[in-house]
């Protein structure tokens, strides 16, 4: 008889409850979970499709070994043996710096990519790690870490009760939301409508979420930061500005308006292609609503002055007076997060605590731009990466110039992929772990409850049973955090959780703050419950989060931990956002620092960009709902309908440039050229062309059918990685420019 099982949906950051339909160990149907205490039944056409995911036939089922050249099935014996042997080997020849690190977007997406990264990066001890957040959203980490203090500080628009939301660069009702995670994104922009709220939009496209929107703007893309510079302008200058509470907690406030003197709409307007009264109107309704949230996404995150868009996006919030109350723009509190601590100066935020060996890029939250990846391999010398392990990532297709990175990838002395397929990357590699199919892992949303619209707290375990000769996910990552080590064959899988276990407990029993100050680590840590290492740290993390029972010797009654998790198999309210300043800020004044020096120094260049000369046409990305990046296109209910691999052309341009529908046309940018279908649609404004990323499945050694069919064209090839956000390190992926010449 077919059984049901809760499953937290790991396929889009909106998190949504699953109900499966299971027959023996198949997974054969998938709906919205409606006792889910966040998603309430809603559910998108990815996690409908979680059954066929899970049962793709390409999903690779034992490991892979390297041999003679040919990757070929091997033990999980094997495959660590192959990885101790070599990656301490290039550690003590050539240092820790000779092994770099790649964590993809589906990363974030399991408890296994939360819990264990961490820890081979400190095994290994390296500088080295790439991540997809410089492909995406690392502007928005930098702005916040240097307005807050902690670039994990990331306010969220309080969706569900604002009366007024400006979303500049994001396509919510098809991404389902990012940095704010969202079930039923479109539902809860209905109802703000509903209420007597508005929606304006801004974005180069008329997406699915512009003609939901009481207003669309559609300027150049590129300009959102001077459009927000504009805004903030007006505010200042004609005193609209009520920062209320958050004065006392701000400081910059007063050079703000010197800094932001020449970007008056009339100086704007040309290089965003509104008209000044446009802009002037958008800054005084913000201004008027009775409350109100900005909100900024991908297409204003991957652009020249990303992190200065970042930074305005929440500098709009704060002289509205709208960051931190409800119906603005609030601090989520997750549950397995940092318990809340008394309000004071921190440690602050820093960039470019290292650099880049080959062309001296700033670090930034610890990590390198993944723009940067090739010329690390390539180039000779000291501290060249020789060895590469990528954790759930395809940088081939999602960085710039993949045909590059994909050569620097064969020339590697050892790569480890932590990947369910053979995609464009892991047919690099000399060993690839493959995890299981997700009704198979537990499920805990670590990150993205950091950026949840409503406090919450949710926990499924596997739905069926692990198969005969896997591994757990989050054994594989403890596995291989041994075996880098050296302690392969000498310690089990479970030794490196109790050792995370151990560190965090010394650390808090050793804070002078903590009420668990001088307690015996060994005694707290036995009152941990769970069936495994990774349940443990999960109830440890909620034991000792801002809901948790640990501080309580007795042990609160109504207090969170994993077993009090287990028995609400649908999740646990834990209510709404709430204002948490100034306990969130960790800067070393202990203040909101409005205007930081890094942000300063970079708004001359901003300054400067408007006298540049605009380019007669430009590209962007753009979101499909039944896609994710690269790791969807092997499902076949998720193909075809409206997510192609197609060129979008306004139909003034497309008659200018001789382009017609159905017909194909070559791309040209820095670097190389593409040719793709045209698709001639007013869904584009004039100027602008589309065409979607994580496409380009057409590389030889890849086991990935569907895909293979139809394999688009990677956008991203027409990039040579040279154009960065220079104070995040993220490539430019939207608003750069190109030449169209249309094809026989």
């Amino acid at each position: 008889m077919p059984r049901t099982a809760p499953r937290i949906c790991p396929l889009c950051e909106a998190t949504c409850g699953l109900t499966l339909t299971i027959e023996g160990t198949t997974v054969t149907g998938a709906r919205g979970d409606r006792d889910d205490v966040f998603s309430r039944g809603f559910i998108c056409p990815k996690g409908a499709a979680f059954g066929a995911l899970d049962a793709d036939p390409d999903r690779l089922r034992t490991p892979l070994v390297r041999r003679a050249g040919q990757l070929r099935e091997a033990t999980w014996e094997e495959a660590y043996a192959a990885i101790a042997a070599a990656v301490p080997a290039l550690v003590r020849t050539h240092g820790p710096q000779s092994v770099g690190v790649v964590l993809g977007n589906p990363n974030v997406h399991t408890m296994a990519g939360a819990l264990y990264p961490p820890l081979l990066v400190g095994a290994l001890g390296t500088r080295n790690l790439f991540t997809a957040s410089t492909l995406d959203q690392m502007p928005k980490h930098v702005s916040s870490g240097l307005l807050f203090g902690d670039p994990f500080a990331i306010p969220v628009p309080d969706l569900d009760h604002t009366d007024f939301l400006l979303l500049l660069g994001a396509n919510p009702v098809e991404s389902n939301g990012s940095l704010c995670t969202a079930p039923d994104f479109p539902g809860r922009l209905k109802a703000l409508r509903a209420r007597g709220g508005t929606l304006v939009v801004v974005d180069p496209r008329s997406t699915r979420t512009a003609r939901l929107a009481d207003r669309h703007l559609a300027p150049r893309p590129g300009s959102d930061a001077l459009l927000l510079a504009a805004l903030a302008h007006t505010l200042l200058s004609e005193k609209l500005t009520d920062p209320g509470r958050l004065a006392e907690h701000t400081e910059g406030l007063g050079e703000l308006a010197d800094a932001l003197a020449r970007f008056t709409p009339e100086a704007v307007a040309p290089a965003c292609d509104l008209t000044a009264a446009e802009i002037r109107d958008l800054a005084r309704e913000l201004a008027a609503a009775p409350t109100a949230a900005v909100y900024g996404r991908i297409g204003s995150c991957t652009v020249e002055y990303g992190t200065l868009a970042s930074w305005l996006v929440d500098v709009l919030n704060i002289l509205t007076g709208n960051l931190d109350r409800p119906g603005g723009a609030l601090f989520p509190l997750p549950a397995a997060g940092p318990r809340p601590r008394p309000a004071g100066p921190g440690r602050g935020f820093a960039l470019g605590r290292w650099h880049s060996r080959v062309s001296g890029h700033p670090e930034a939250k610890s990590e390198l731009p993944i723009a940067a990846l090739a010329e690390e391999i390539e180039t000779p010398g000291e501290g060249r990466i020789r060895a590469l392990v990528a954790i759930a990532a395809n940088p081939v297709l999602s960085a710039p110039d993949g045909r590059r990175l994909d050569a620097a990838l064969a020339g590697l002395d050892f790569m480890v992929s932590v990947d369910p397929y053979l995609n464009e990357t892991s047919r690099h590699a000399h060993v690839v772990l493959p995890p299981p199919p997700p009704s198979q892992s537990a499920h805990h949303d670590f990150a993205f409850n950091g950026f949840a619209v409503h406090n919450q707290v949710r926990y499924t375990r596997a739905a069926v049973p692990l198969e005969a000769g896997r591994l757990d996910e989050c054994e594989i990552h403890a596995r291989l955090v041994l075996a880098v080590s050296g302690a392969h064959g000498t310690a089990g899988p479970s030794a490196v959780d109790e050792s995370a276990i151990r560190g965090a407990l010394a650390k808090e029993t050793a804070d002078r703050r903590s009420p668990l100050h001088g307690a015996d680590p060994a005694r707290l840590a036995a009152r941990l419950t769970g069936e495994n290492g990774p349940e443990r740290r999960l109830d440890l993390m909620l034991r000792l989060g801002p809901y948790g029972d640990m501080f309580d010797p007795a042990g609160q009654p109504d207090g969170l931990s994993l077993e009090r998790l287990l028995a609400h198999p649908h999740g646990i309210d834990l209510g709404p956002l709430r204002p948490r300043l100034p306990g969130v800020l960790r800067t070393r004044s202990g203040r909101i620092e409005l205007l930081p020096d890094p942000i300063a120094a970079e708004l001359p260049r901003l300054r400067a960009a408007l006298a540049d000369r605009p380019a007669a046409l430009v590209l962007v990305g753009r979101r499909h709902l039944r896609s994710n990046n690269s790791w969807l296109h092997n499902v076949p209910a998720l193909t075809g309908g409206s997510n192609r691999c197609t060129l979008q052309v306004n139909p003034r341009d497309a008659e200018r440039l001789g382009l017609t529908d159905g017909g194909r046309a070559r791309v040209t940018a820095d670097g190389g050229s593409l040719e793709v279908p045209v698709e001639v649609t007013d869904t584009v404004r004039t100027g602008v062309v589309s065409l979607p990323h994580g496409w380009g499945h057409d590389r030889a050694g890849t086991r990935l059918a569907v895909a293979a069919a139809a394999p688009g064209v990677n956008v991203n090839q027409l990039l040579d990685g040279s154009r960065l956000d220079p104070l995040s390190g993220t490539a430019v992926l939207n608003g750069f420019p190109v030449e169209l010449l249309p094809l026989p």
